[in-house]
C-alpha cells in the first residue's frame, strides 16, 4: 500500500530501543535509516522558539559538522524543525520521529511536509512505531517521546517551558540512563525556565559548540569558533567593539547601556555562536 514505507524486522530494531521499558512492538521506516551504532543526539525544544533558541540550535549543530553524529528530532514546529534543517546543512544524518504515521496523507505537522521530503531526499529517514496511516492524537506525542529518548546517547534541550512535552523527553532520558544537556537562557524568558530547571537538577549546561563536542567525546573543532565579522548584527558589532581588551561581564553589560535582560540574552546568544567566550571571569572575543 505504501511502497516507500517498510516495516522493520524485529531483528533489525535499533538495540537501544530494546533496552527501554515498553519497547515498541512495531517500527516503520521511510528512507535510509542510519546505523545506530554511531553517536545519536536527540534535540528537542519549544515549538515557540525565540530567535535566541533558533540561533543556538543552528550554531550547536553546525559545530558537530565533520562528526558521524545522527541528529534525531520530532519534526515538530520550532526547535525540532530547525534541528533537522541544521543537520542537513551541516552534512549530518538526521532521523525524524513524528507523532503520526509516515504516509503523506497523515504526516504531522502538515507545515513540515516539505521538510520531511527534504530529509528523505538527502538520505535521512522518517521513523515511527505507528501504522503508516495513523493520525496524530494528543496521546501519540508523549508515547513517541520515549522512542526519541530511547534512540539517543544524549538529549539536548534548547528552550522549554516548565510544563511541556520537551521535559517529558528529558525525564525519559534520565530514566533510560541517557545524558541530558541543556542550553541556559535568560531568567525572565518563559522558554528558558525548563532548561534552567534541568541545569539545576544536574543536566550538563551547553554554552558553545565546543561544550557540546566535549560532552559527546569529540575533539574540539579548529573552525567551530571562527568569528565571521561580515554577518554580525549591529548589536553584536557593538559588543565586539567593547572587547578590544577582555573585560568582566558586568562591565560589558554596563558599557552596552541596554536593559539587563536584553544584554544577557545578547551575550548568551553570542557565546552559543562562538563569537565571545568567558574565561577566568573575563569576557573576550571567541577567536
Amino acid at each position: 500500500m505504501h511502497r516507500d514505507i517498510a516495516a522493520l524486522d524485529p531483528g533489525d530494531f535499533p538495540p537501544q530501543l530494546l533496552e527501554i521499558p515498553q519497547p515498541p512492538k512495531e517500527l516503520w521506516v521511510r528512507g535510509m535509516l542510519p546505523s545506530f551504532d554511531r553517536p545519536v543526539l536527540t534535540v528537542v525544544g519549544s515549538r515557540a522558539a525565540t530567535s535566541y533558541g533558533r540561533d543556538a540550535c543552528r550554531a550547536l549543530i553546525k559545530g558537530l559538522s565533520g562528526t558521524d553524529t545522527i541528529i534525531v528530532s520530532g519534526l515538530a514546529l520550532g526547535i525540532d524543525a530547525i534541528a533537522h534543517e541544521a543537520a542537513l546543512d551541516a552534512g549530518l544524518a538526521t532521523v525524524a520521529v513524528p507523532g503520526s504515521g509516515l504516509s503523506d496523507a497523515v504526516l504531522y505537522p502538515r507545515n513540515n511536509l516539505s521538510l520531511a521530503r527534504r530529509i528523505l531526499e538527502h538520505g535521512g529517514a522518517l521513523f515511527s512505531e505507528y501504522d503508516p496511516d495513523m493520525r496524530a492524537a494528543t496521546w501519540t506525542f508523549p508515547q513517541r517521546n520515549r522512542i526519541m529518548a530511547g534512540l539517543s546517547r544524549a538529549v539536548l534541550v534548547i528552550e522549554a517551558e516548565e510544563k511541556s512535552g520537551t521535559l517529558i523527553t528529558a525525564r525519559m532520558a534520565v530514566d533510560y540512563n541517557r545524558d541530558v544537556f541543556a542550553v541556559p537562557g535568560a531568567i525572565h524568558t518563559p522558554t528558558a525556565r525548563g532548561t534552567n530547571m534541568l541545569i539545576r537538577q544536574g543536566a550538563t549546561p551547553i554554552t558553545s559548540a565546543d561544550d557540546l563536542r566535549d560532552a559527546l567525546g569529540f575533539e574540539r573543532s579548529t573552525t567551530s569558533t571562527q568569528l565571521d565579522l561580515s554577518h554580525l548584527s549591529p548589536e553584536e558589532q557593538r559588543v565586539i567593539a567593547f572587547l578590544r581588551e577582555p573585560i568582566t561581564r558586568d562591565e560589558l553589560i554596563r558599557a552596552l547601556k541596554l536593559p539587563a535582560r536584553d544584554a544577557i540574552v545578547l551575550l548568551s546568544a553570542m557565546e552559543i555562536k562562538g563569537l565571545i567566550k568567558e574565561e577566568l571571569g573575563m569576557v573576550r572575543i571567541g577567536l
